[in-house]
């Protein structure tokens, strides 16, 4: 199945697939990591996750780059308030990103690529732009790309600068928005400041450079895909494609991916309006890492994500009812055969879901017929129709779902034990919710065995500590359901 994706530089869906014929080589921007990261950078991080699996799903291999970006300007301002190396100063938060990466379920790329380890491929991009009279050195031992050089500039955001000034620099590449003047590949060594002795004098490197020089480095001078959130279109992506193309007149990326921004209730995210959150800040308020990622891959990538905590909850809902679903099927007793309604039901659902991701990834219309199938498949059970042979074709179904969504399957109690202990060593015992508090401890393998002495006691008749073991476990999060294949229990 070949999948349709919103390709940025031709505006219009196209077929993705491997230019080679053996992998699809795919660069993916990465976090700067001067700080925790929010959800609207993992909103795109786990875009590109989905894209990812859905590509393992069908068949297709995956040579999958990301770069980290541990130089630049607020790194470097932050590291020197704090009287520490740069590598000192990113190590925790590099760490902290992969970590909530983990608890997301976000895959890892193939190759993760540091800035600080890529020194030399970056001067010697420069030096190649120098020769070809797209990059000049000012008189404090700058280097700029001159964008006169490249007439093409534009192409990817469609933008329109005919009125460009010519010769105009921009040095500041703390994330600039709307520059489109000649912009810094390296900066001269300031005082105190961070920098490298390289053939093209001591100094760092520009923001746009990283990206460039790893993406080649690893995936050669033309790949298939380049992917990140949308607001990196203009200038950063546009910048990488002038800087690559100037050099090897090829095709930079064939295919440009970019994620949408979110909303949180409403308005934009930021400090200032309160509504600012890292994984780990919703984590400690008591919801689950499963929920966040269900909820962040809930309105397909193109399209804007108004995040709520009404929207949590409904994520949450929508997983505890295929996890129920899923541990009815695998625990329920089913007389053997197959009753063809359901059979079909189960090749419609696995049809549709798949038919929906390859149109550009709608996450939205590929869950619809996983959960009418989880309804049709209910009501069989609840009325006796649902066969031995039914039950393995939904699991099925579910299995293929879960390969790229990834929910069903509960592994949330570690995330959550992992943000708690976080909060205390960071001194935030205060932000962890009440009913979190003693719930980290209770590993499964305690409450089976609970469950399991309760059991017990009520064959015993004791049903005064069987009382006792259900509201112990109530206290800590732990739902208990009787029925007639037998007790299971849930985390809240």
């Amino acid at each position: 199945m070949t999948l349709r994706l919103f390709n940025t530089l031709s505006g219009q869906l196209d077929d993705l697939v491997p230019s080679d014929g053996k992998a699809l080589r795919m660069y993916a921007c990465g976090p700067t990591v001067y700080d925790f990261g929010h959800i609207g950078n993992f909103r795109t991080f786990l875009a590109v996750d989905i894209l990812r699996r859905f590509l393992l799903l069908t068949g297709t291999k995956v040579r999958h780059v990301m770069n980290i970006t541990d130089v630049d300007d607020k790194i470097i301002r932050n590291a020197t308030a704090a009287g520490i190396s740069i590598g000192a100063y990113t190590a925790p938060f590099e760490l902290a990103f992969l970590e909530d990466l983990e608890a997301l379920k976000v895959q890892r790329p193939e190759q993760l690529a540091r800035a600080t380890e890529h020194i030399p491929k970056m001067v010697e991009l420069i030096q190649k732009l120098a020769a070809a009279g797209a990059a000049y050195q000012t008189e404090d031992g700058s280097w700029y790309f001159r964008l006169a050089a490249f007439p093409e500039y534009g192409k990817l955001s469609k933008k329109d600068l005919s009125g460009m000034e010519d010769g105009a620099r921009v040095d500041v590449d703390e994330y600039e928005k709307d520059s489109a003047r000649d912009f810094a590949l390296w900066k001269a060594a300031k005082p105190g400041e961070t920098s490298w002795d390289t053939a093209i004098g001591r100094g760092r490197p520009g923001w746009h450079i990283e990206c460039s020089a790893m993406a080649m480095e690893y995936l050669g001078e033309s790949f298939d895909l380049h992917a990140g959130g949308e607001d990196l279109m203009f200038p950063h992506h546009e910048n990488e494609i002038a800087q690559s193309e100037s050099v090897t007149h090829k095709t930079f990326a064939r295919h440009w991916m970019h994620v949408r921004f979110l909303l949180v209730d409403g308005r934009k995210m930021s400090k200032s309006e309160g509504n600012f959150y890292t994984l780990r800040d919703l984590l400690l308020k008591g919801y689950k890492a499963s929920a966040i990622r269900m909820a962040l891959i809930s309105v397909p990538y193109r399209h804007q994500l108004n995040f709520t905590f009404d929207g949590l909850i409904e994520a949450t809902n929508a997983i505890e009812r295929l996890r129920t679903f899923s541990q009815r099927l695998k625990t329920g007793n089913y007389a053997p055969g197959e009753n063809p309604a359901l059979q079909e039901a189960a090749k419609k659902a696995q049809a549709d879901y798949l038919a929906a991701l390859s149109n550009d990834l709608n996450t939205a219309e590929a869950r619809a017929p996983i959960f009418d199938l989880v309804r049709a498949a209910n009501t069989a059970i609840d009325q006796g129709q649902l066969l031995a042979g039914d039950r393995d074709a939904i699991l099925s179904v579910l299995a293929s779902f879960d390969k790229v969504f990834d929910v069903i399957q509960d592994s949330d109690a570690e995330p959550t034990r992992k943000a708690i202990e976080w909060a205390v060593q960071a001194g935030r015992e205060a932000d962890v919710a009440p009913e979190l508090v003693g719930r980290e401890s209770l590993t499964d393998e305690a409450i089976d065995a609970l469950v399991a002495e309760r059991t017990l006691a009520k064959r015993q008749r004791n049903f005064s500590r069987a009382d006792q073991i259900r509201n112990e476990l109530a206290e800590k999060g732990i739902i208990l359901e009787d029925s007639k294949d037998g007790v299971r229990w849930k985390r809240k």
